[in-house]
């Protein structure tokens, strides 16, 4: 393949693809049940985000939720922030997930080591049962909330869907987070009950995790009972020495109650999920039980493809949405494939070879992932039987074209690429994948069904083919039903409509092309402002990721309102690679020609690191804003990175150059 650019066509599916795709099913049900006929992908989004109600009802009845109390209309009030979906149902999120009884696989589970098991749906439903019934007993009950400090095994799911049974609301940490982390995070929910674990494994080592499990238990004053999971000692050797009254996960288990499924109404919180926090404390994000559960058998089946034979998987942890996300699989009965450990241990290749031990038919993972595989020189395709993979989901940040066509190239010709956007805000993306709609290197398919997204110019008015600020017009249902503990909704106004009234402000830069495709150019907070040309961090990314010396980059643009800076950029070098004037003026022509003589660096660094946030994002504003000489204690969080000791460069760096360093010298 020669080499690719934005908008290179990469793949289109078959006639066959085509008819079997269960959004073609869905636009023939249309068709016959409401009397719609819609020709192609735009036509159906153009009513889907027009008319709401008529959309949402259509997911409704063809995916057939089961409510024990029926809806009196689909939209009580279409405001944003405050919509009402669906008042007057009663459904649980947690029946949907476990509707299957039999012995197909719910859950496939393997980790660094020999950890390897298998639940079926009879199984699942057992063990929920169970521990529901246990959470009862340690006084759970619902509106209550759950806490769980949990690594992405099965007992986190069967926690999850007992605590959504019960009508209590779930919130999870992952175990790499530390204790401040957790707690910084579970104070604001107040937990009834929390459920922790001794330890997990990652990168060919285990972390003991029972000091840290009692200072978060020590920290929540508000809990009635602590749950032990044993998962780096077998149960019977298990201490519980520092945890105070603590009771272990296999004493739940034993019990044979009835899974009772208690109905609560759809805007009813199913889970807390959180913002980074990299200046403060983490927004305690709330969303529905009915407005999830409709989002992800929208987005699950009508975007990704899957069905009930699909074994879904997406490299996280449960302290990322995408657990979340992954979660929703069950609701289409399908099997999830879950793994703990690092996606690089013992080398590129794990995750590759857990696709096809598994038989993985999805494989969800994050664009800095294929980014390692390329550097790596890895060949999945070459190297692994890769026959069952139908559909490869990247997210986390824009996937560059080259990332597109290498997918292609090394990992499979015939398979779905759906590079998505969106956020732990909404848990489910804006623009997504596309059965039907061919792949543009560097290109989202479309927007989701559902999403009234648009591309907003400086003057709020929608523009094509040009870049604007990501904006939503009209409400979803899984948008955050508040903040916890924002009593007035202030916060929550503040974070989404600051901009424009009415409208929800996503933080990025969107172009929307002709074809109705979707380009992410980064985060509109980070912005490089050269000359008045606008770009896209992503693009910067792409074009300097590119050279082999390189691993990991941070570009800073310290221009402010009126006021043209310095372009900063910051190289992570491979090891034994010193960033001399050879390299220097290499990266600096690539990018002249690239991009623009405006986007050369002013200043070139070699850092030890890139500050990232614990699911992986870079740090680029609170960077910026140490540069120009605000107090770190200000802008960012330490306990919010994964790599807190990080900032410390580009602090003595700021003192150093408190000048010279933001100002253009132009």
């Amino acid at each position: 393949m020669d080499k690719v650019i934005e908008g290179t066509l990469l793949w289109e599916p078959s006639e066959q693809q085509k008819v079997n795709a269960n959004i073609t099913r869905y636009m023939a049900w249309i068709k016959d049940k409401k009397g719609l006929d819609f020709t192609s992908y735009d036509a159906l989004w153009d009513w889907s985000a027009s008319d709401l109600e008529g959309f949402w009802a259509s997911v409704w009845e063809f995916f057939a939720v089961k409510a024990t109390k029926p809806y009196t209309k689909v939209l009580g009030d279409r405001r944003m922030p405050g919509a009402q979906w669906f008042p007057g149902a009663e459904l649980n999120y947690a029946e949907r997930a476990l509707a299957r009884r039999d012995d197909h696989p719910a859950i496939i589970f393997r980790n660094e080591g020999d950890g390897a098991r298998t639940l079926t749906y009879a199984e699942l439903h057992r063990q929920v049962a169970s521990i529901a019934a246990g959470l009862r007993r340690l006084g759970v009950g619902k509106g209550d909330c759950v806490g769980a400090y949990l690594p992405n095994i099965p007992e986190a799911v069967v926690a999850f869907l007992a605590t959504a049974s019960i009508g209590a609301v779930w919130s999870s940490c992952s175990p790499d987070f530390g204790a401040r982390n957790v707690v910084d995070r579970f104070q604001q929910i107040e937990p009834t009950v929390l459920i922790t674990v001794d330890g997990y494994h990652y990168n060919g080592k285990a972390f003991e995790r029972m000091e840290a499990s009692a200072e978060i238990q020590a920290s929540l004053p508000t809990l009635k009972a602590t749950v032990l999971v044993s998962y780096l000692t077998d149960e019977a050797k298990a201490p519980l020495g520092g945890l105070k009254d603590a009771v272990a996960w296999d004493d739940l288990l034993g019990d044979d109650s009835p899974l009772v499924f208690e109905p609560v109404p759809f805007n009813h919180p199913l889970w807390v999920l959180y913002s980074s926090g990299t200046t403060g404390v983490p927004k305690a994000i709330v969303q529905s039980q009915g407005g999830i559960l409709i989002e992800h058998l929208k987005a699950i089946s009508l975007h990704l493809d899957l069905t009930a034979d699909d074994r879904f998987f997406w490299f996280t942890t449960t302290g990322w949405m995408m657990w979340n996300f992954l979660m929703g699989g069950l609701l289409h009965g399908m099997t999830i494939v879950l793994y703990d450990g690092s996606p690089a241990y013992p080398d590129m290749d794990a995750m590759w070879r857990l696709t096809q031990e598994t038989g993985i038919t999805y494989f969800g993972t994050s664009a800095p992932f294929i980014a390692a595989c390329m550097k790596a020189g890895v060949e999945p395709g070459r190297d692994f039987d890769l026959s069952a993979l139908r559909g490869i989901g990247s997210t986390a940040s824009p996937l560059p074209p080259e990332g597109f066509a290498w997918v292609y190239q090394h990992i499979k010709s015939d398979v779905l690429l759906g590079s998505t956007s969106g956020g732990t805000d909404i848990c489910t993306s804006l623009a997504f994948s596309c059965p039907i709609l061919p792949v543009h290197a560097g290109e989202l398919q479309c927007r989701g069904l559902g999403t009234a997204m648009q591309s907003f110019d400086e003057s709020g008015h929608p523009v094509t083919g040009q870049v604007g600020e990501l904006v939503v017009t009209e409400p979803m249902p899984s948008m955050p039903l508040y903040l916890w503990g924002d009593t007035d909704g202030s916060r929550y106004s503040e974070s989404y409509f600051n901009v424009y009234p009415g409208v929800w402000r996503h933080g990025d830069w969107l172009k929307v092309t002709e074809r109705g495709s979707c380009i992410i150019y980064g985060r509109s907070d980070s912005t490089l402002n050269r000359g008045g040309v606008r770009m896209g961090t992503s693009e910067f990314y792409s074009i300097v990721d590119e050279l082999p010396e390189v691993t990991d980059s941070l570009v800073i643009d310290t221009s402010s309102l009126g006021t043209e800076g310095k372009l900063l950029l910051f190289l992570v070098l491979v090891e034994g690679v010193q960033l001399d004037d050879t390299l220097t003026a290499k990266l600096k022509a690539r990018l002249r020609s690239a991009l623009s003589p405006r986007h050369v660096p002013d200043e070139v660094y070699a850092v030890p690191e890139v500050p990232r946030t614990l699911n992986g994002k870079k740090v680029e504003v609170p960077v910026k804003r140490i540069l120009l000489g605000e107090s770190p204690n200000v802008v960012v969080t330490p306990a919010s990175l994964a790599n807190p000791d990080s900032m410390k460069y580009f602090v003595q760096l700021a003192k150093e150059s408190p000048g010279p360093i933001i100002e253009c010298t132009q």
